[in-house]
């Protein structure tokens, strides 16, 4: 067969590729390129940066003897599941024997066992679309599922009984919302019923794979077909139960939208970047708990407080590392600040408001923006221009200011032989005092600071030193 442009790097000869691929055929055994890249040469996709995956007939230690003189690294942790790690000239390869893995019920890991035949090996994969292969180091495609026909009918189905497919690793319910929406794939009814009934099966994978991922499906363009997914057949209520919550009751007295749908538009309306889009997916799940009925309406009074809360909660759960649960949960706290600037908002809360932000000043600008999924034309143009004012106002202070980091004008230092003490409560104190000064007031002189915390100290009886 011909080989298309984007899989030329793999079979150009003296291209680390086809040079491992030459040197296990040397040593009497057979060779395959399999994952990604066969499955995006028919998409017309192709991707240089990522990694290579290679099947073989080959045993693990026979593989570590090929590549061991020949990488320029090896690594070996995954050797007794039969994959050996190696980087060559800055292309980084998996080679991993044949295989036949199914997991017992009560376990995350599998059993493996080895496979002397390349279709066995495929018929273990998650999906057809990815149980493909092509033979190296000459071409030749090897597609025992149809795989390539269900790339051209946009369809998801596995290559074995999903129930066989999900025993063998139920991660893969989860990666089917995520190709179903990357791909623009529609699920076969068996698949999607498979769900249904395996999905308590979720309980054997690890936090961390499960984070891992969501986070994937959370960065493709239009991740909404996997998120409806995971709500439809109930796979979310396995490790993010607040997503189906979001589903309230509606009735024609007190309409309010749809929360569920909301939270998947926002998460669409956002930049494919994880941690904008984690905080799309949680900035309202604070609002079942905090619902209430009032005068004819419907209200969430402080749900991005408790919200806040809960995307703690959930994130660690899901092991999720510690400064992106700090980043994401902040900005569900802060995500409603922009309603309350139609009310005026003086130079110091700006200040304040950009202070809160910090660093994630950009995302919660965008997230708010973004949280804005309303029909009304009037309405969606007043809050772009809200937010439009907003920042136009935080550009003319930084023209003006040092306004990204604001500090008080005086250092704890300077408070402290100012005031004769050591440190302690009182520092603290008079630091929190010049920071308000700061944020009331815009930049303070540093002599004026000193005239301020003065009087300040004693009004407290305090007299500097």
């Amino acid at each position: 067969m011909d080989v298309p442009e984007r899989l030329a790097r793999f079979y150009e000869p003296g291209s680390p590729t086809r040079d491992l691929a030459d040197r296990l055929v040397a040593a009497g055994h057979q060779c395959y390129l399999v994952g990604g890249p066969v499955r995006d040469a028919f998409l017309d996709w192709a991707d240089p940066a990522a990694d290579v995956d290679l099947t073989t007939d080959a045993r693990p230690d026979t593989i570590e003897g090929v590549v061991s003189k020949w990488a320029d690294d090896v690594w070996l942790q995954g050797k007794r599941f039969g994959t050996v790690g190696a980087r060559k000239d800055g292309v980084v390869f998996e080679i991993t024997t044949f295989r036949g893995d199914v997991y017992h019920e009560d376990s995350r890991k599998p059993d493996v066992e080895f496979a002397d035949d390349l279709e066995t090996d495929l018929s273990r994969r998650d999906f057809t679309i990815n149980a493909m292969a092509l033979e190296l180091p000459e071409p030749r495609l090897v597609d025992p599922f149809g795989g390539a026909v269900d790339l051209a009918s946009r369809v998801l189905r596995t290559p074995l009984d999903p129930e066989v497919s999900f025993t063998d690793d139920p991660l893969r319910m989860l990666r089917a919302a995520r190709f179903i929406a990357a791909l623009e794939l529609e699920p076969v009814p068996e698949l999607v019923h498979s769900i249904e009934e395996h999905r308590h099966r979720m309980e054997i994978v690890s936090a961390e794979r499960i984070a891992a991922e969501l986070s994937r499906l959370l960065v493709v363009p239009d991740p909404a077909p996997g998120l409806w997914l995971l709500c439809s057949t109930g796979l979310s209520d396995e490790f993010l139960p607040e997503l189906n919550a979001m589903r309230l009751e509606q009735d024609p007295i007190h309409s309010h939208k749809d929360v569920l749908a909301h939270t998947i538009a926002v998460v669409c309306n956002t930049r494919p970047e994880l941690k904008v889009r984690l905080a799309a997916l949680f900035h309202d799940i604070g609002k079942p708990k905090t619902r209430s009925f009032a005068g004819g309406g419907v209200s969430f009074h402080h749900h991005e407080v408790v919200g806040a809360r809960m995307t703690e909660e959930r994130m660690r759960a899901l092991r999720f590392a510690n400064d992106l649960v700090h980043d994401v949960t902040k900005l569900v706290y802060l995500h409603l600040r922009i309603h309350t600037y139609a009310m005026g908002w003086s130079d110091k809360a700006v200040r304040r408001y950009v202070r809160d932000a910090g660093d994630l000043l950009d995302e919660l600008n965008h997230l708010q923006r973004s949280d804005c999924t309303t029909r009304n034309k009037k309405k969606a143009a007043m809050l772009g221009k809200r937010i439009d004012e907003l920042e136009a106002r935080i550009d003319e202070l930084r023209a003006q200011e040092e306004l990204d980091s604001i500090r008080p004008p005086l250092d704890g230092r300077q408070v402290m032989e100012f005031l004769g003490v050591e440190p302690g409560r009182v520092v603290g104190e008079a630091l929190d005092f010049l920071l308000e000064l700061r944020l009331d007031e815009g930049p303070i002189e540093e002599a004026e600071a000193y005239e301020r915390l003065a009087a300040w100290a004693r009004e407290r009886g305090t007299s500097p030193a």
